[in-house]
């Protein structure tokens, strides 16, 4: 019986977006992005995994079976030590696990119709949340030491619940009025970005509140939307959204708006669609009587066109005019753009992170 052939099962960026991690049906690896090269590789003879989270840049991982052979089972989360080489925990479920957020003092995992906090150190439950539906697994968690702020889906569609931990406060945001498809938060969890299934528009919203704080247009026509990634700094300057059209948009954040978060109630803050940098369409006053706000959104800053249709997750690089891109096929991407005048990313590098078998 001849070798199986590799597969990808699972990838995305660590918290601060310096790290590259991909399960697949042989083990996982890691890659560090700047520059960028491979950092670790485990291989396992006996089974794939089909979900992988870093703990910043440390020796902890979660890890979740995944393919055809698992190595762990689906419903689990194993808590892994690579200085040991071994797990050190583990975390039990009815149902198939579909993602797990790492913070230091914080485990969060994603069921399909639940979301449960955990403590770190001795994995005692402190919070259980039911959802909506959530086969995607669609929670995020700040990884900022100065606060604790967790989004995930609510129990309305569209809805995002967001729990403010160290003020013992939950903020419901009427996000979309159909299902949503992706949420980020900032580094800081003061900024949360949805898209939904549409895959029109993102919207920002200050988690102190619930207000929408910038509508922006990623295009007209319906997309699923990969990934949503916020630039770093206290006050982020962008947020970049991954798409299956196979072009990733940098929209400009309004630093009047994300600087001076509002701390009141949500009818305070009103959109008026006008970004220092973003493009706004030439007919944006007929949005006063249209049913849509489609003039009214911001079009994307910077654009970088994908040389592949395939699924893609974006982050930022070194620098907030830099970005990074994995896909599904292998590719790891460096682009940048003119942060003053946007337009067309120019691609900086282009590797293969991962041979995969045709």
């Amino acid at each position: 019986m001849g070798k199986e052939a590799l597969k990808m099962l699972h990838f995305g960026f660590n918290q601060d977006q310096g790290c590259l991690f991909c399960g697949t049906n042989a083990g996982f690896r890691v890659y560090n992005c700047d520059p960028f090269q491979e950092k670790m590789r485990r291989d396992f003879k006996d089974g794939g995994i089909g979900y992988v989270e870093m703990l910043f840049r440390c020796n902890i991982f979660a890890l979740v079976g995944g393919g055809d052979n698992p190595k762990f089972a689906p419903s689990k989360v194993m808590i892994w030590d690579d200085h040991q080489n071994r797990c050190i925990g583990e975390l039990s479920f009815r149902s198939q696990v579909r993602a797990v957020k790492l913070r230091r003092e914080r485990i969060v995992v994603a069921l399909e119709h639940k979301v449960l906090v955990y403590d770190f150190k001795d994995l005692k439950l402190l919070h259980s949340i039911e959802t909506l539906s959530n086969p995607m697994g669609l929670v995020a968690l700040s990884p900022s030491q100065d606060q604790t702020v967790m989004a995930c889906p609510g129990l309305h569609c569209g809805q995002v619940r967001v729990e403010l931990y160290d003020v013992r406060r939950t903020k419901f945001v009427e996000a979309h009025t159909t299902s949503l498809a992706c949420l980020a938060l900032s580094l800081d969890g003061k900024l949360l970005a949805t898209a939904s299934e549409r895959g029109t528009l993102v919207r920002v919203f200050s988690t102190t509140d619930g207000s929408k704080l910038q509508e922006l247009r990623r295009g007209a026509d319906p997309a699923r939307i990969f990934s949503i990634a916020f630039s770093r700094g206290d006050i982020p300057e962008f947020v970049a959204v991954s798409s299956d059209k196979g072009t990733v948009h940098v929209f400009n954040l309004d630093p009047k708006r994300t600087a001076a978060i509002p701390s009141t109630d949500a009818t305070s803050t009103q959109i008026d669609g006008n970004s220092p940098r973003n493009p706004v369409s030439a007919l944006k006053f007929v949005s006063s009587f249209l049913p849509v706000p489609y003039f009214a959104s911001e079009r994307s800053f910077a654009q970088f066109r994908l040389p592949e249709d395939t699924k893609a997750v974006v982050g930022f690089g070194p620098s907030n005019s830099s970005l990074i891109v994995a896909s599904a096929s292998g590719s790891f991407f460096t682009a940048s753009f003119d942060s003053d005048k946007g337009g067309i990313c120019k691609q900086e590098s282009f590797c293969k992170f991962v041979e995969l078998d045709s």
